[in-house]
């Protein structure tokens, strides 16, 4: 691929990204001012809009991760090793934003900012897990090892998430049960907040995964600078 098409490439994702993140913010103000208010909760709910895609889109980062973890350690392929880095930043990245505004609803809801719960506990160490994953990527020296124990942990970071999303069902929790999808029963969700929330959650999906391709964009120039620099060295 040459300049220009290097060119016409980048153009096209800034085109893409600026009309996801206006639609986003569209969906957002939607939420904040459109959809009705909760009947209990009042208000304060709205954060849900933002809290459920961000976690949505972390658990679709730790999936990504997965396939690419079992491609890696098949494979030996350090291109999967950068996007597992690129998926790992992405996912921390709404994990803990699923963090904060977790703790922003729990405080009028609960009275305090945070409670070891068995959902924000499991959700903690998902984050911990995602930072555990970028430290060992670049703290181990690149080969097979490396390989090995990142792809190791990346399918624990997607069995987490099970874990995560199970938690209030396996252990008595203060967290609310899933109001979007319950087993064997409908949503309790108005059908206006069920349908606000579901785009908000693709749409956040969707700009979580275009950061991620550019992160892994970035991180395979980054390589091939890092190569050229070697062999001119040498």
């Amino acid at each position: 691929m040459d300049q220009t098409d290097n060119l016409k490439s980048d153009k096209k994702d800034i085109l893409i990204g600026n009309f996801l993140i206006v639609l986003l913010i569209s969906i957002f103000a939607w939420g904040i001012w459109g959809a009705p208010t909760e009947e209990h909760m009042g208000e304060v709910y709205r954060i849900i809009y933002v809290h459920v895609p961000a976690a949505f889109t972390a658990f679709f980062s730790s999936a990504i991760l997965f396939g690419l973890s079992i491609w890696a350690m098949l494979k030996r392929s350090e291109a999967s090793m950068r996007w597992g880095q690129a998926c790992s930043e992405i996912g921390l990245l709404f994990t803990c934003l699923a963090l904060a505004t977790g703790s922003i609803w729990g405080k009028p809801t609960w009275g305090v900012w945070w409670t070891w719960d068995a959902r924000l506990t499991t959700t903690l160490i998902l984050a911990l897990l995602f930072a555990g994953y970028l430290l060992l990527k670049s703290s181990l020296p690149a080969g097979p090892q490396r390989t090995r124990i990142c792809g190791a942990l990346g399918i624990m970071i997607f069995v987490n998430v099970y874990i995560v999303y199970k938690s209030v069902t396996w252990w008595r929790t203060l967290h609310q049960p899933p109001s979007l999808m319950r087993s064997g029963e409908e949503s309790t969700m108005d059908p206006e907040m069920r349908v606000v929330l579901l785009i908000a959650s693709i749409f956040l999906i969707a700009v979580g995964y275009w950061l991620m391709k550019q992160r892994a964009k970035n991180l395979n120039i980054q390589a091939q600078l890092d190569q050229l620099s070697y062999d001119h060295l040498s």
